[in-house]
């Protein structure tokens, strides 16, 4: 069938990996949110955040069976997990998983990363946990003085093109800010998150850049990798 057709039928599979992986995140991260107190995002703080996370990257049934599942009788546990690399190039890295089986993610974690010329390391004082939040609006000033009367502890408000608007602020504040923000006619986000952001960003050569987005690549198709980042500019 030709060539064409092999890498038609690579980047198929590579888009069917990618989705199934992003399905299983989101269905631990709901299910475990769910088990943490009552399973409906009204009152559940955290499945509500959970379901906004997830809600653009995978079908709805996709987040009910989740629920559902956390209503019934299951007991399967989920293990936090964070683990911090050197990576190519000086780069810093950090992985964390959702799991039942601690010692699993443990080794596929540091295989992944060892092989392609990370090593353990302390990094996350590099970074900064913050809740994130991007969308589109058209008046980057008009965000900011909201978020500020709004009493919202806002770290940054930028205006990243395109009419879009990226927003971080103090992790307890990021459902007072979607509030604030709603009053502005903005319920619709690309992104409503606690993420770590790094203090800096680095620039490394091709080879390292290589390196990085193979494991990069190899952690998504983890079924006990949670999220990844990483401090590398244009990656």
């Amino acid at each position: 069938m030709g060539r064409h057709f092999e890498v038609r039928a690579a980047a198929m599979a590579a888009s069917a990996k990618a989705k199934s992986a992003i399905y299983m995140r989101a269905s631990k991260e709901i299910y475990a949110a769910a088990k943490s107190g009552e399973p409906d995002p009204n009152s559940n703080l955290a499945l509500r955040s959970a379901i906004e996370k997830y809600r653009k990257q995978c079908p709805k049934d996709v987040i009910d069976r989740a629920i559902e599942k956390a209503k019934g009788g299951d007991t399967v546990a989920y293990i936090q997990g964070r683990y911090e690399f050197m990576g190519p190039g000086g780069s810093n890295i950090i992985v964390d998983t959702l799991t039942d089986n601690v010692n699993r993610a443990l080794v596929g974690v540091r295989t992944t990363c060892t092989k392609k010329g990370a090593k353990m390391a302390a990094v996350a004082y590099n970074f900064e946990n913050l809740g994130a939040l991007n969308f589109k609006y058209g008046n980057r000033d008009e965000v900011e003085e909201s978020l500020i009367l709004g009493d919202v502890d806002v770290q940054s408000v930028e205006d990243i093109g395109d009419g879009n608007i990226e927003v971080h602020v103090t992790p307890s504040d990021l459902d007072k800010a979607k509030t604030v923000l709603a009053d502005l006619g903005i319920n619709d986000f690309d992104r409503a998150e606690l993420t770590m952001i790094p203090n800096e960003w680095i620039e490394v050569n091709d080879e390292d850049k290589a390196k990085l987005q193979a494991m990069l690549d190899e952690l998504d198709e983890s079924e006990d990798v949670q999220a990844v980042y990483h401090n590398v500019e244009n990656l």
